[in-house]
């Protein structure tokens, strides 16, 4: 039987070591930079030009910025471990599989959540300029921690696949483009009727099409939870075979 207590402290422990990594080293700070420069030049760009008051181009083109930094996160989590030997040393360690798994996921996730944390000025500079419909605002954060933690889960899958931090990135942004578009109109126009829904609910971003607009539909938060344990699953499987060899 799992001590409970135990379980966590150790999940606890663990993650605070792999979150405290991130700003240990540069890399932190270079991706908050990349993301706030650009989400604020996504903000800022029709606020002024078109005179618009809303944030909507903003979380239309979040997930987009997702798709190449989200694998940027992800992509040393295990392959470092690999290529460094240190992986050895972790799985022989008193700890489960899980523990291991969720420890790097919580950190590059509570990561991620800082980093939109951080995004928080712009709505509040929205409010202080006019009357501003928050519905679309929560959804849109609300949604981007789920697609967040859906492409987070699928790159340390296949960071755990490679020693390899390039092949690692690469195959994660593929992976994360193609759940992305696959339930883009331009594409289900082409497949048959009856696969054109299974095509729609597999995609990442008829999801975070959906709570963006401020309707939180329990459809889509089980959909971002079922994906994210999946992938998380299947790391576990990964490492489980690893553990075997």
């Amino acid at each position: 039987m799992i001590n409970e207590p135990h379980y966590l402290r150790t999940v606890y422990i663990l993650f605070k070591k792999e979150l405290m990594t991130y700003f240990n080293s540069p890399i932190a700070y270079i991706y908050i930079g990349v993301f706030l420069i650009v989400g604020n030049w996504l903000f800022f760009k029709p606020l002024f030009l078109i005179g618009e008051l809303s944030m909507r181009n903003y979380f239309n083109l979040l997930p987009w910025i997702f798709l190449f930094l989200t694998p940027a996160i992800t992509m040393r989590l295990w392959s470092e471990e690999m290529k460094s030997g240190t992986i050895e040393f972790l799985l022989t360690l008193p700890i489960t599989n899980w523990q291991a798994v969720l420890s790097k996921f919580f950190g590059a996730f509570v990561f991620l959540a800082i980093s939109l944390t951080l995004t928080l000025s712009l709505p509040l500079t929205l409010m202080r300029l006019g009357q501003l419909d928050l519905g679309p605002i929560i959804g849109g954060y609300l949604g981007a921690l789920g697609l967040g933690s859906a492409y987070l889960s699928l790159g340390l899958f296949m960071s755990s696949l490679t020693k390899n931090q390039i092949i690692a990135l690469i195959t994660s942004l593929t992976a994360c483009f193609i759940a992305y578009l696959i339930g883009q109109d331009f594409i289900t126009a082409g497949a048959p009727q009856f696969l054109q829904g299974i095509m729609k609910y597999a995609s990442t971003s008829w999801h975070f099409d959906s709570i963006a607009r401020g309707v939180i539909n329990s459809r889509d938060v089980i959909y971002y939870l079922s994906f994210t344990y999946l992938w998380l699953w299947l790391n576990v499987k990964v490492l489980a075979g690893r553990k075997w060899q």
